[in-house]
């Protein structure tokens, strides 16, 4: 079985952001709803997966405020216009035929990670749809990532375990370590002033992970950072721990299968003016691509 994983949030902005402000009549904003509808179904004419789980972030997660209470804690307001839409956005997901997974106090992020290590240790195929770095970590086995590109001929790229070396310069197995060490700003982790990718990336290769980089402070090139890092011990320790996923979480309820609800989406697409979402979608329908 082959199942289709997305990052909804990271999705839903891109979706918001990829568009100029669109509205239906009375003025509600449509822009992500466009946008994610035309995702999703690109995705799944692409893909052809056997189930489609989209996950989302409800309040904050409590394993990471616990121990970085400033956690995410630099992200702007998100916008009026797209904040009224998230709502939709899941339900439109459902319509679609996504099985709409969400959990206070965990991030999606984590039951995403969960969900793919449970099911790829099943045998199945599993493709986590985020430009998240961070699901580098997930990579491996029967587990790739669809990251989006910036190429409108081919606007995805799979990356498995050598996609992901490549473009980090470390396995998937070393993806935190390395996120570690640079930390990350839109997530509000402070790591290491002045690293950056090529000397995380180089760190790691030498000496395998944070317990490693830290047991080689002393003798570390550039020379600069072997203090740095001798006094860093703790901060990296938490980074690492805040940027690993947890795989333990259950998400039963992501199995069970949700259907393409074609009456459901026309009666969408028409209350919320997107008319030539409509026409399409019966387009499609006469065709059989639905």
């Amino acid at each position: 079985m082959k199942w289709l994983l997305l990052d909804g949030f990271n999705l839903t902005f891109r979706a918001f952001y990829a568009l100029p402000e669109l509205t239906r009549p009375d003025g509600f904003p449509t822009g992500a709803l466009h946008g994610w509808s035309r995702l999703q179904r690109s995705l799944v004419e692409r893909e052809k997966p056997d189930r489609v789980v989209a996950f989302f972030d409800l309040e904050g997660s409590t394993r990471h405020l616990e121990l970085h209470p400033e956690y995410k804690a630099n992200r702007a307001e998100t916008p009026e216009p797209l904040k009224r839409q998230i709502p939709e956005v899941k339900r439109l997901a459902g319509l679609l035929g996504a099985r709409v997974i969400e959990r206070s106090g965990i991030e999606a992020d984590d039951l995403i990670a969960s969900f793919a290590a449970r099911r790829a240790a099943s045998g199945d195929e599993v493709l986590i749809v985020s430009a998240d770095k961070d699901f580098g970590q997930c990579v491996g086995g029967r587990v790739a990532q669809l990251a989006p590109t910036n190429n409108p001929k081919d606007p995805w790229v799979r990356l498995d375990s050598a996609g992901i070396e490549a473009k980090f310069g470390v396995p998937p197995a070393h993806v935190a370590d390395y996120l570690a060490l640079m930390g990350d700003s839109v997530d509000n982790i402070p790591g290491i002033k002045g690293v950056g990718p090529k000397t995380a990336a180089k760190w790691i290769s030498e000496y395998g992970d944070i317990e490693g980089v830290l047991a080689a402070a002393p003798r570390i090139e550039p020379v600069r950072f072997r203090e740095v890092l001798a006094s860093s011990a703790d901060l990296l320790r938490k980074n690492r721990t805040l940027v690993t996923f947890r795989t333990d979480y259950p998400t039963d309820e992501a199995e069970r299968p949700a259907d393409f609800d074609f009456a459901g989406l026309s009666a969408f697409y028409e209350a919320m003016g997107m008319q030539a979402a409509r026409k399409d979608l019966e387009k499609r329908r006469q065709t059989e691509l639905f």
